[in-house]
């Protein structure tokens, strides 16, 4: 397997000190509570004044939610353990900790739903015109003509962008609206797509042309930074409605403003270029009286369920490096490593054993695991395991892993640099 940072403890800690650095749930400081951790409740922490505080507090592991963590707070830091109370962790300079021996985890899938619910919350509003409804009506103004022009959800085709946790908790949703979903993954394979029971695009290009409304739901990496720009936007289709809730980063704002302003597009966005920071702020942006455009603050994981189930699973991290020294979720080790040079995709049913059957054989072929995920498809029944590996796995080998009964299909990828 991949290494770790380098100074990572490996072991049971007999005490341990956690400084939250920003809001977090009761039950979640309960919990830290019944670990028997010391823990420091300081949710105002940010900047320099974190920096000092981490420092100065000794503190073994840092939670935190939206605030930043840049390198020169973690100069001279005795963290072993930094931890994403969410998601991503774009806000924390992963590559900085990595340097200094540090862990970074976060909470995958655990705001799915709640993100989901807000998609199609800005899906409805951008195509009802609900915020401009309300607006003209507080205003005193009754104009059920202007408003009496949707298209409605019932047998359009909702575009995915992406294909994780959240993209799968839309698919039901659309099913319930009676739409027809495609999807963009570059995981995705025919034949996990005829199993989920929608269609597949193969660029983001094909799903514009194909779809009515377009959600996305990706993390933010190299190769998703500004993937959907003038390209993208100019081949939707007219009045198309355009969700974002993953990242701002992904889209080309100015592309996207260029799209709505031609009257072609309405866009229904939780993140965008200029938002504050924080909780509270003033934004000036371009988008702030734009027609057509709704945004919302940045709230898609703010459900009380969201917040509680990530409260949990922070909880869990904790104690698990606190009883071992390694922690779940960890977004530093493995396959992100310049040695993994191929993927293994492995379609299964999630059975017992299925992984123990495919981590034996490419133990027998010498092929050594840089990094595993194995994502669970609705309904618990199948499963897609990713493998990065450090060379490529033969014929042979891939044919003895089909050969379990639980596995559909196995395929090998070259990783591209």
């Amino acid at each position: 397997m991949g290494s770790g940072p380098e100074r990572a403890f490996k072991g049971k800690f007999e005490f341990m000190k956690v400084l939250v650095a920003d809001k977090f749930e009761k039950s979640g400081l309960d919990g830290l509570a019944a670990l028997g951790v010391e823990t420091l409740y300081e949710p105002d922490l940010k900047d320099e004044a974190l920096g000092d505080r981490i420092r100065e507090s000794g503190a073994n592991v840092l939670i935190v939610r939206s605030t930043k963590v840049t390198e020169p707070m973690l100069e001279g830091a005795g963290l072993g353990l930094i931890i994403r109370a969410g998601a991503g962790v774009n806000t924390i300079d992963v590559k900085a900790a990595s340097a200094r021996g540090i862990y970074v985890a976060n909470c995958p899938g655990k705001n799915a739903q709640a993100v989901a619910e807000l998609a199609f919350g800005l899906m409805l509003a951008a195509d009802r015109h609900i915020p401009d409804n309300v607006a003209e009506l507080r205003a005193g103004k009754w104009n059920k003509k202007a408003f009496s022009k949707a298209r409605g959800l019932y047998g359009r085709t909702l575009g995915l962008i992406g294909m994780g946790k959240i993209s799968q908790e839309m698919i039901p949703r659309a099913k319930a609206f009676g739409m027809n979903v495609v999807a963009f993954s570059r995981w995705m394979t025919p034949e996990v797509a005829a199993t989920l029971g929608i269609g597949r695009a193969q660029t983001v290009k094909e799903l514009a042309e194909q779809s009515d409304f377009v959600s996305v739901h990706v993390s933010l990496t190299p190769d998703t930074r500004g993937m959907l720009g003038a390209e993208f936007f100019g081949a939707l289709r007219s009045g198309s409605v355009f969700v974002n809730t993953s990242r701002a980063e992904v889209v080309d704002q100015t592309a996207l403003e260029s799209a709505v302003d031609s009257g072609r597009v309405v866009a229904g966005l939780d993140v965008f270029e200029g938002e504050p920071a924080g909780g509270e702020g003033t934004y000036e942006g371009s988008l702030r009286e734009k027609a057509g455009v709704y945004c919302t603050h940045h709230i898609g994981a703010s459900t009380d369920q969201a917040q509680e189930a990530v409260a949990s699973e922070t909880v869990r991290i904790v104690r698990e490096y606190k009883n071992t020294g390694l922690a779940p979720n960890l977004v530093n080790v493995g396959g992100k490593s310049d040695h993994a040079t191929h993927l293994v995709v492995v379609r299964h049913q999630d059975r017992v054993g299925v992984l123990a059957h495919v981590l034996t054989i490419l133990r027998d072929e010498g092929v050594n695991v840089q990094e595993m995920e194995n994502i669970i498809l609705g309904g618990a029944q199948a499963a897609i395991a990713q493998i990065a590996v450090d060379k490529e796995l033969s014929p042979a080998g891939a044919a003895r892993i089909k050969l379990n009964e639980h596995v559909f299909d196995c395929s090998v990828l070259p990783i591209r640099g």
